[in-house]
């Protein structure tokens, strides 16, 4: 995840923003990729890998300081495990043995447990998170969905907050979404490509984007 880049749909949102196109970012994402991009008034809906939180006083460090507590409490266990594949979402098949002895690290302030910072499913986004997000919509002109199905609640009920505010709702992605049948203009498209013709287009003054 650390020597993840950002791609070209990343820096154009970015790009839309210092434009003045894009007053707001509410993404799914928890990869803080939008960040690295450029993008400054970004809502992490879903919280960042970037951070661990306490679930017990709620205390957060950074995730390179666990990792290095990680290190430091299991000297040697990554040369001991071995090579081992990686699934697409990050997750690996580690055998029993391989970690019966593997030392968790508990909080450094409560002695609680420790996760990363994300909602996982099954859990709410902070409230204080999702008022940002209305925010963001109540002053927005237009919702923009970019490169998301939008299958989880979480995300989609500000498509459904728009539609109450009269806000036009258009839809940039490769496949179905679930906002698809309200829509006011849905684009099929790789975001890859799409992302940056649009940025062009808006800074000659409009036209059509070929695509």
């Amino acid at each position: 995840m650390h020597r993840a880049e950002p791609n070209p749909a990343h820096h154009a949102l970015a790009d839309l923003e210092r434009a003045g196109h894009v007053s707001g970012l509410i993404t799914q994402n928890v990869d803080g990729l939008h960040h690295r991009a450029g993008s400054r008034e970004v809502v992490e809906l879903h919280g960042s890998l970037a951070a661990v939180v306490c679930l017990d006083c709620k205390e957060s460090l950074s995730r390179a300081r666990m990792q290095q507590r990680l290190e430091d409490e299991n000297p040697g266990w990554l040369e001991r495990v071995g090579r081992t594949e990686s699934a697409p979402d990050g997750d690996a098949e580690v055998g029993d043995d391989r970690y019966a002895d593997f030392v968790v690290p508990a909080c450094e302030r409560c002695a609680g447990t420790l996760k990363p910072d994300v909602v996982f499913f099954g859990e709410n986004v902070p409230k204080p998170r999702v008022d940002e997000c209305w925010y963001m919509v109540d002053r927005a002109d237009l919702l923009l969905v970019v490169g998301s199905s939008l299958t989880v609640y979480s995300g989609r009920r500000f498509v459904y907050g728009a539609l109450e505010r009269d806000l036009p709702v258009a839809v940039l992605n490769l496949g179905p979404t679930r906002a698809d049948d309200v829509a006011t203009t849905k684009v099929e498209a790789r975001l890859g490509e799409a992302m940056p013709q649009l940025v062009a287009a808006l800074a000659s003054g409009g036209g059509p984007i070929r695509r």
